[in-house]
């Protein structure tokens, strides 16, 4: 089952769908989120939003856990083994990281997490990863923690062989995919994985 989180960052600009999907409202994300898209679940402190919606999920806003997590809790909880996390950009740069760390827990987990900004797709990934039909895309890698080893590719502008990522470097980013398929292989350490889909306009 597919769980949807609706987080307190930028808007998106498209339509979500979010047919046979378990969907979680946190906090402030009510603002956007209402009348944008189907609501099941509200929970958080609501602090952001400065009142408590009725039928919702109540938080102490002192805890050691974010609105986030608790929505990830939520949908794990209840069997969702595909997450998508919408609002999670923009607004806050500490809550980004902080959204970005939802996506590796569940990558702990066992469980596909995907943010979804109105720019780029974010996502874990360790192993093999693919790329069907995406030639064009801006394609940027970064190690999730110190390090992570690409021992190959295929597909990609600027070749990856036998490469080192670490975090004080960035030689993950910006590459392109310039075929129809496209491969990575990591066989140390997982990975961030930001696919661009399109640049923000100042």
């Amino acid at each position: 089952m597919k769980g949807i989180v609706f987080l307190n960052g930028e808007p998106p600009k498209g339509e979500i769908d979010c047919t046979g999907a378990l969907t979680v409202c946190c906090d402030g994300a009510l603002r956007w989120a209402e009348g944008k898209a189907r609501i099941d679940v509200k929970a958080g402190d609501f602090d952001s939003l400065g009142y408590i919606p009725a039928d919702a999920l109540v938080y102490p806003s002192r805890k050691n856990f974010t609105d986030g997590e608790i929505a990830l809790d939520y949908l794990l909880t209840h069997g969702c083994t595909e997450i998508e996390l919408y609002g999670g950009g923009g607004g806050r740069d500490d809550h980004f990281y902080g959204n970005l760390c939802l996506l590796y827990a569940a990558f702990l987990r066992g469980v596909s997490a995907r943010m979804i900004t109105n720019y780029t797709d974010i996502y874990c990934a360790a192993g093999e990863t693919v790329w069907r039909n995406k030639k064009g895309i801006t394609l940027s890698l970064a190690p999730v923690g110190e390090s992570a080893h690409i021992i190959e590719s295929e597909g990609l502008r600027y070749p990856l062989e036998d490469l080192t990522l670490t975090a004080h470097a960035c030689r993950g980013l910006s590459n392109v995919v310039e075929e129809d398929f496209a491969r990575i292989v990591c066989d140390a350490g997982t990975l961030f994985v930001f696919e661009v889909r399109e640049e923000a306009k100042w």
